[in-house]
Formats: C-alpha cells, structure tokens, sequence
C-alpha cells in the first residue's frame, strides 16, 4: 500500500493538465525504478544468503568495477563518448554475465573451492579493474572525462521503453526463479553443513543462485548505471521490517522497500525540495553509512556479520 501510494503520489503532483509526455516520462521513471529496485534487491539477499554474510555486496565481485573499466575503455580506445543505447546495453550486459560465470565456473567447478574464495578472487579483480579505470582516466582529456564520468552513476530518468521492456522480462524470468526456490534457499542461509545433512546440494544452489545474481545485477547495472550500496540499504531495511529471514517475505518485501526509497527519495529529491543532481549519489551515500555502521557494530559484537 505505501509502495503504491508512493508511485500514485509522485505521478500526480503537479503533473500538468494534457501532459501526456509528462504523464508517459513519469511513468518511465516508475517503472525503471521498480525493475532496478527489484533487481538490486533482490540480488542483495540472494548474495546473502549463499555467502552467509550479511555486510557484503553484490558488487565486491567486481561487478560494478568491470563496468566503470568498460564505459572508461570505449572511451579510451574508440574515442566514444554518445554511443548507441541498445548496443551499449547489450555489450554491458553479456560482459558482466560472462565475467561472473567465468569466474563461477573456474572457482567453484574447476578448482573446486569456496564460495568464501571465490568473492576474494572477486575482490581482486574488482580492484584491478578499477586501477586500470583510474590509469586511462587519467589519460584523458578534460572533456571526454567530463562525458564519461556521467555514466558513472545511476540515470533512472533516461531510460529507453524498449530496453525497459527487456530488462523487466529478464527480472521478472529471475525473481519467478527465486520464488519457485524460496524453501531451498531457507535451507542454504542454515549454512553449508546443515544444508547438506537436509538434503540440499549446496554446490548446485549457491552456483545457481549466483549465477541469477549476476544476472540481476547486469540487467540493472546495463539499464541505468551501477548502484553499489543501494542493495545493501534496502536489504537491511527489509530484515529490519519484516523481522526474519525467511525468503517467502524478505523477496517480496525488498521489491517494495527498494520502490519505496527510490521512488519516494526522487519525489523528495526533484519535486519536493526542488534540488538538481543525482539521487544515486545520495542513495549510495546513505548506503555507504549503512554499510560503515554494520562493520562497527560487527566489530564491537566481535563476531562476523
């Protein structure tokens, strides 16, 4: 009810009489939101759930990382600055898919390790992504930077209906997927042991699991940008509200409360207060916090999140 009264609420006010652009924009910038929090949310438990931490990211695989090393590279190498939207999401999207099941495949079936190592490995690769991002930047000129520093954070005003169109189906395609698992995955957040003595091929279901995480985390981040800590706020909200961990409720419920937070901080953000920017900056600002208070009161508690 909040999560609809929101969306009714930011497409009403002040929508001017016979608009029907405004009225189609609006309704854009909705749906983007929806699908954005619903991916990103969404992927954030899932993340949870199979590594049994709940202080990490998506992102920290190196995700969000391989982006920005792309956007930076078209640049740097083809002196693109306007490029095609439909190819760009589509080269961005294989890329990250890619990256995550080549790195899924050798570390968790060739090599046989971790999930735990896996994400270090990750780790490390996000990092010399974003070294080499930060050597070509470097190089360019001032310009070209200007451009592309644009793409380095969420646009969800932009957005094209066709690619909205795709995403929304590989979304939906995915959270149908987590649904139809929501019992098994009860069992992997008990842990690796415990999984196991139920029944449950843990392998198999973390693989599975990470390889829709990546698949999330593509789409949205091919969509309107990468959203690093987004997914981490609205997680702990959800946890904070539904009060278990049970993926029956946290699902559906981080799907409404990313809705809530984006919808309802760009009604406040644009109409509202009438400020000029970028939500994202304040959304990953309030979610970097979240994430600095979670690593305090886990040290404090001397235990692992």
């Amino acid at each position: 009810m909040a999560a609809l009264g929101i969306i009714a609420f930011y497409v009403a006010y002040k929508l001017p009489t016979g608009s029907s652009f405004v009225l189609e924009r609006r309704l854009t910038t909705v749906a983007t939101m929806t699908v954005v929090a619903t991916a990103i949310g969404v992927a954030t438990v899932l993340f949870h759930t199979v590594t049994a931490n709940r202080i990490l990211t998506p992102s920290i695989m190196g995700l969000d990382a391989l982006y920005l090393a792309l956007q930076t590279a078209s640049v740097f190498f083809l002196g693109i600055v306007v490029v095609n939207p439909v190819a760009q999401y589509l080269v961005v999207l294989a890329s990250m898919v890619g990256f995550a099941l080549l790195l899924f495949n050798t570390m968790l079936v060739r090599l046989n390790r971790s999930v735990t190592m896996m994400v270090l490995v990750g780790v490390l690769l996000g990092g010399l992504f974003r070294g080499l991002s930060s050597f070509m930047q470097r190089l360019l000129d001032p310009e070209a930077f200007v451009v592309l520093s644009d793409r380095f954070f969420a646009d969800f005003t932009g957005t094209k209906p066709g690619l909205l169109g795709i995403s929304a189906a590989l979304v939906a395609g995915s959270v149908a997927w987590v649904w139809r698992s929501r019992r098994e995955l009860d069992v992997v957040a008990l842990g690796r042991d415990l999984a196991i003595g139920l029944g449950v091929d843990h392998r198999r279901a973390s693989l599975v699991h990470l390889v829709l995480v990546a698949l999330l985390v593509g789409t949205s981040t091919a969509l309107v940008g990468p959203t690093m800590f987004f997914g981490l706020l609205v997680a702990h909200l959800t946890y904070r509200l539904a009060g278990t961990y049970r993926h029956a409720v946290t699902v559906p419920a981080v799907a409404l409360a990313g809705t809530i937070t984006l919808v309802g901080g760009q009604l406040l953000f644009e109409r509202i207060l009438g400020f000029e920017g970028s939500l994202s900056m304040v959304v990953e600002f309030v979610g970097g916090l979240t994430f600095i208070m979670l690593l305090l009161r886990s040290a404090r508690a001397g235990r692992p999140a």
